[in-house]
């Protein structure tokens, strides 16, 4: 898949953590894209919508909490 239109952003809970952080880019047609925001231009995952929302609704709720 092309991802150079990909717009990518940080949570804006990222902080100043040394650059320890993954960019989402939600811009781009029936797929999730996400990636290390410490290579920009090495691999990148890819979610359906559903399966990042299910995992957002996962993280909000704890579900990956120790």
């Amino acid at each position: 898949m092309d991802l150079n239109a990909a717009v990518w952003r940080k949570s804006s809970r990222s902080g100043d953590n040394g650059g320890q952080c993954v960019e989402v880019a939600t811009n781009l047609p029936g797929v999730i894209a996400v990636r290390d925001s410490k290579d920009p231009d090495g691999p990148k995952l890819l979610f359906a919508p559903a399966e990042w929302s299910a995992f957002i609704g996962g993280v909000k709720v704890g579900d990956f909490d120790r």
